[in-house]
């Protein structure tokens, strides 16, 4: 996308050395734009960056690209206000397989494969590629954020939050099992997120006087990472596995925040659940309706999959009929009178159904 820029990556140590002990130079050594990849390893080029595009305001002259979030780390100081413009560039989506006819054609190992580039552009293990992924990127670069110290016990939480995937977090809960404090889960779930392994979904509690959760849930932003860290390396193991509907549920709701993403959209995705557990499992908002979505790992459709839709759809006049879907295990579309039916593969075509015209 940008062949007139030079490009740099700051996980070579001599780049990296050369843009730490001489940033002026380092900067000076290109071409008037630069892409300078893996950007957080030298987070002190941001003051240096910003002293130049405040002299010479040429929009896209540095395009800085990074495997963390820049916003939740705390080696970054400098403010970026007014100065750039961030896109979340996630894996793979099946609606960007679809256009190349990549999707597979069995849910379990589209889930299994996940969506990193990598593994549709060389032929490999799947499941020898994420042992190699979770030992090099979570175990290591991730827990350097804040200097993890004690390797065994975060691989252990890490494995343990995948256990409790598409559940609500209960700090408390999941510090007793790892061995540490609540505080320190809450930190480690914020390194998860930072380096996108991770991401929260929030609950909707706004506009109902019904006693509703505040406490977020928690999906891998990948579901190969997810079923590597749950010991899944078959297809027959993900279909009996315990978890396949928290599996499933991850998959849908990555692959439709990943549509609002890849469109430049902030994601307004939200679960909603009130004390009594009546539940949908996500709802996308829009400045006039909302979208609520069921997920059931099922194949076969059952009439009680629209209990919680209906009940919601009682509460909110923003949510009609039109709004409420089931994402099932299936390959079905329904129009039904009280809500529609759309098989996993539609998720490669998300603006036929998800997102309102």
């Amino acid at each position: 996308m940008f062949p007139d820029h030079t490009y740099v990556n700051l996980e070579d140590p001599e780049t990296r050395a050369f843009a730490g002990d001489d940033p002026r130079g380092f900067l000076a050594e290109g071409t008037a734009s630069m892409v300078i990849d893996e950007f957080q390893c030298v987070p002190t080029l941001l003051s240096y960056i910003q002293t130049i595009v405040d002299t010479n305001s040429v929009p896209g002259q540095y395009v800085l690209t990074g495997s963390q979030n820049v916003l939740m780390s705390e080696k970054i100081s400098q403010s970026l206000a007014g100065r750039v413009a961030l896109f979340t560039l996630p894996p793979l989506s099946l609606e960007e397989l679809r256009t190349v006819d990549m999707v597979g054609e069995h849910r379990e190992l589209q889930m299994r494969k996940g969506f990193f580039p990598r593994l549709y552009n060389h032929p490999m293990d799947v499941g020898r590629y994420y042992r190699n992924y979770i030992q090099t990127y979570i175990e290591r670069d991730v827990r350097s954020i804040k200097n993890v110290a004690d390797l065994s016990v975060f691989q252990d939480f890490v494995r343990l939050l995948a256990g409790r995937v598409g559940q609500v977090v209960n700090l408390s809960s999941l510090g007793n099992d790892a061995g540490v404090s609540h505080n320190t889960v809450k930190a480690w779930i914020g390194i998860l997120e930072a380096g996108y392994i991770v991401h929260q979904l929030r609950p909707y509690h706004r506009n109902f006087n019904k006693q509703t959760m505040k406490s977020p849930k928690v999906y891998f932003t990948d579901s190969g990472v997810l079923c590597a860290l749950l010991g899944i390396d078959s297809d027959e193991g993900l279909r009996s596995h315990h978890l396949i509907g928290g599996i499933f549920e991850n998959f849908v709701i990555g692959e439709l925040i990943k549509a609002q993403l890849n469109r430049g959209l902030p994601p307004r995705a939200h679960f909603w659940r009130d004390r009594r557990g009546n539940e949908v499992d996500l709802l996308l908002e829009d400045a006039e309706t909302r979208t609520a979505i069921e997920i059931k790992s099922g194949r076969t459709i059952a009439s009680d999959f629209f209990s919680g839709l209906n009940y919601y759809g009682s509460l909110d006049p923003y949510c009609p009929t039109a709004r409420r879907f089931i994402v099932y295990g299936g390959r079905e579309q329904q129009i039904r009178s009280n809500g529609h039916v759309v098989g996993w593969q539609w998720l490669a075509n998300p603006t036929t159904w998800a997102f309102p015209k």
